[in-house]
């Protein structure tokens, strides 16, 4: 089975905002482990921008929004990859940095030209790792967000499933922070679930719930199953793929 799994800021970064090595290799370990159960993984990694802000602790608040947000994706990004590449590295697994914007979702060649690099990686057995391109995408070149990017990537590979891993269990019937409410297990194709969504984003990346099921319900009409699930809890990725029916997420049915 083909993968995109999207991990959020939120999962990756600590409360202090540096990056958390120990959950990122936990997830890491879960990757090589379906990959050696036989499946294709497109990885959706956030993290760069709050990776750099991290390293960059002496920036005075002098530069602008815009400046910030290239200054710490350039720095972030170099970070995360290398994280990424040397733990991967332990299980004699291959990655590849691929870095986009919406203009190549546009624009036929571009489209093309990213397709055939994710293909070409797959069919040597590298795991891309894709994200935006923050140090050029700014204000309407870029995504909502991740999770955006996520469901075009699960699109254009045409992967059987993706999977959102964010901070939350998955989509609630109401107030998370309300213990009566709980997290609705699947989602019907066209299920109008706009009240049970809180508008609140994280703290950490741009998107929110909200972002979340949108993309989601828009990537399970394109015939991919979705789930949205809690990346900080320990082996989701493999529970998800090997005990889902136990496992507390929330699927978008296709």
């Amino acid at each position: 089975m083909r993968l995109t799994i999207k991990i959020g800021s939120n999962v990756l970064t600590r409360k202090d905002g540096s990056l958390d090595i120990t959950r990122m290799s936990a997830l890491v370990d879960q990757i090589a482990e379906l990959r050696n159960e036989g499946h294709e993984i497109i990885l959706v990694s956030s993290g760069a921008v709050a990776s750099g802000r991290s390293e960059l602790k002496h920036i005075t608040s002098d530069l602008d929004s815009v400046d910030k947000r290239q200054l710490f994706s350039a720095v972030g990004q170099a970070k995360l990859i290398n994280h990424y590449f040397d733990l991967f590295r332990d299980y004699g697994i291959n990655v590849g940095q691929v870095l986009t914007t919406k203009e190549n979702f546009s624009d036929s060649e571009h489209r093309k030209n990213q397709e055939n690099c994710i293909r070409v990686m797959l069919e040597n057995e590298v795991i891309p790792i894709v994200n935006e391109n923050d140090t050029v995408s700014i204000t309407e070149l870029m995504f909502t967000d991740n999770d955006e990017l996520s469901g075009l990537i699960a699109q254009m590979t045409q992967s059987q499933t993706l999977i959102i891993l964010s901070n939350i269990d998955g989509i609630y019937n109401g107030d998370p922070a309300d213990k009566n409410n709980h997290v609705i297990r699947t989602i019907e194709p066209g299920k109008d679930i706009s009240d049970y969504i809180q508008t609140t984003k994280s703290s950490a990346g741009r998107g929110g719930m909200q972002s979340k099921s949108s993309v989601a319900q828009k990537t399970a009409k394109a015939g991919i199953n979705v789930i949205i699930a809690n990346g900080k809890r320990e082996n989701i990725l493999t529970d998800l793929m090997n005990n889902r029916e136990n496992t507390l997420c929330t699927e978008f049915l296709c």
